[in-house]
């Protein structure tokens, strides 16, 4: 099956020198492609799969929160004064901790499904069917190993979003996400656009990595604005890339 859209993506320098005209790179055993509808199983469960990856940074970032080492300092403290065993607080506090783990990782999963229950649920009406929008993803010989999204940005302004990057853990550190990020940047070029803008969290350290190599540039920092977000001390950067005005 062959996109609608089959040769609109701009030709694009690949990671390392390596060619990529909608993403085909000349140094590896991938492609960069646009997204296909049999591809959708593949992408969902891709992206699943590199977000629960960030459940363990999560629950970490979480422990170092002032007021989570306090409750469980007194709490420790508060037993040890009482019961005059060390054992029962180190149970307690153990018990916590992994009490606090399967929670966290709980509220991660949930997040996890909303995504795949917002775009994600219709890829081809949120990122094929509108001119505006796109879907790529990267294919080895085992299948869909990335994917990336992008579509306008919520506050226009001729302002591209770059959403759903995902690696394939077997694959990084071969250029993959580069050629993804670069077909991202050729398309919002391509379409005229002013920048591109993209969130992260806290715990994606590699993605940060990745998005200043590319040449994004921190934007602004907040915290997410929910009681969740006040209690994890979720902070999330913007990151921006300002595109060349076309001549």
């Amino acid at each position: 099956m062959t996109s609608r859209r089959e040769g609109r993506c701009p030709e694009v320098a690949g990671p390392r020198g390596g060619h990529v005209r909608c993403g085909v790179h000349a140094m590896a055993e991938y492609r960069i492609r646009e997204y296909r509808d049999e591809d959708y199983e593949a992408a969902r469960e891709l992206f699943a799969a590199a977000m629960s990856e960030h459940a363990p940074g999560l629950c970490m970032h979480v422990l170092h929160q002032p007021w989570v080492l306090l409750v469980l300092a007194c709490t420790f403290t508060l037993l040890l004064a009482s019961s005059r065993s060390v054992l029962l607080p180190v149970l307690a506090v153990t018990l916590l901790l992994a009490l606090g783990r399967q929670l966290l990782s709980y509220a991660w999963g949930l997040y996890i499904e909303r995504c795949l229950g917002d775009d994600l649920r219709d890829i081809h009406a949120s990122y094929v069917e509108p001119a505006s929008s796109c879907f790529w993803v990267a294919e080895a010989a085992e299948g869909v190993v990335g994917t990336v999204a992008a579509r306008p940005a919520d506050a226009g302004n001729g302002t591209l979003m770059l959403r759903r990057m995902a690696v394939r853990r077997d694959f990084r550190g071969r250029g993959v996400a580069t050629a993804l990020g670069r077909a991202v940047l050729g398309f919002a070029q391509h379409r005229g656009c002013r920048a591109v803008v993209l969130n992260t969290l806290m715990v994606q350290h590699e993605a940060r990595r990745l998005y200043e190599h590319l040449g994004f540039q921190p934007d602004r920092r907040y915290l997410l604005p929910t009681l969740y977000g006040r209690l994890a001390g979720c902070v999330i950067t913007t990151y921006r890339y300002d595109l060349p005005a076309a001549d």
